[in-house]
């Protein structure tokens, strides 16, 4: 169907025993926990029977971001040996983006050495806040600086609102509509918000190679990219480039979001070279993501891009 080119999921999760027992909340569907848990033949059957050919696993949230630094660092490293193992055990179905003990900067970005290096992942996957500190804190700039030798990308991917956020923006409603603090609403603005950040910081400018992953769309900056762009020009403002900055270092994946009007905008804001294929796995089921991209009205070599030629350049697959 799409002339040989093998179809790449990139935000495709798991869950890692050990450092799951230091998550302060379990996954509540039962069935979904199973998936997280499970990197083999169930995970490859589901793959096999949605017509995906090859998963780049990551650690699901909050993954290494909410643990003690005395224990990130050791803990982290086990993490990231065992998921190189399981992709080493289905080599040309598994690749995987690193866990990173961002508690310890330092020790974060020698991880993500290590982990190009020695264990040949794709690049690096950051959730959410760091014990309550955004990925611009200058702290992380290491990390940039690495992936940048490197050239390997850094996903930026949800988890839950500071919990100050939590408390004023979304009590009222959390305990009828738990998901608002999350994918409804919740992981959209904190993410988008890391986003905004970081070309804030300059640290983009710092680093002119660096490449980011925004999954879900770009958490809505697609649609917002002229607005942003429009007032942070205005009178009163130092001069940034927003919308430039962000065309020219972030790539985005329509992740758990399959929508053809948002792919549109997001296809005329950054054009499809920016754009790749995710499920969200097991969050969200392989064959949703599968179906609509058949139904897809796209040219066969924009879908060929889309599905996995734009993966395969940027993480080198």
């Amino acid at each position: 169907m799409f002339n040989d080119t093998p179809v790449i999921a990139i935000e495709e999760h798991y869950w890692d025993p050990e450092m799951a027992r230091h998550f302060p909340a379990g996954e509540n569907n039962s069935h979904v926990a199973d998936q997280l848990a499970e990197i083999g033949d169930t995970r490859l059957c589901a793959m096999d029977e949605a017509g995906i050919d090859v998963q780049v696993l990551s650690h699901g949230a909050p993954a290494a971001q909410k643990l003690r630094p005395e224990i990130a660092v050791d803990l982290t490293k086990r993490v990231n040996d065992r998921l190189a193992e399981a992709c080493a055990r289905h080599p040309g179905r598994f690749a995987a983006f690193a866990a990173l003990p961002t508690p310890v900067p330092e020790q974060a970005a020698r991880e993500l050495e290590r982990c190009v290096n020695e264990l040949k992942f794709k690049g690096a996957m950051i959730h959410g806040l760091t014990n309550g500190l955004f990925i611009d804190d200058k702290r992380f700039w290491p990390i940039f600086e690495v992936a940048e030798k490197l050239d390997v990308p850094i996903y930026l991917h949800p988890s839950v609102p500071h919990s100050e956020v939590t408390k004023y923006y979304y009590e009222d409603y959390a305990r009828d509509f738990p998901t608002v603090i999350r994918p409804a609403w919740g992981f959209t603005v904190e993410t988008a918000t890391a986003a905004i950040r970081l070309v804030l910081s300059r640290a983009l400018e710092k680093y002119p190679r660096l490449q980011i992953i925004l999954g879900h769309f770009g958490e809505t900056l697609p649609f917002l990219l002229w607005r942003i762009d429009q007032a942070l020009a205005r009178p009163g403002q130092e001069g940034l480039g927003f919308r430039r900055q962000f065309s020219q270092h972030f790539h985005v994946t329509c992740s758990g979001f399959f929508s053809t009007p948002a792919l549109t905008c997001t296809m005329l804001e950054l054009g499809i070279d920016r754009i790749m294929f995710a499920v969200d796995y097991p969050y969200v089921d392989n064959k949703d993501g599968m179906n609509w991209i058949r139904e897809l009205q796209l040219s066969i070599d924009d879908k060929r891009k889309l599905v996995g030629n734009n993966a395969r350049r940027l993480l080198k697959l």
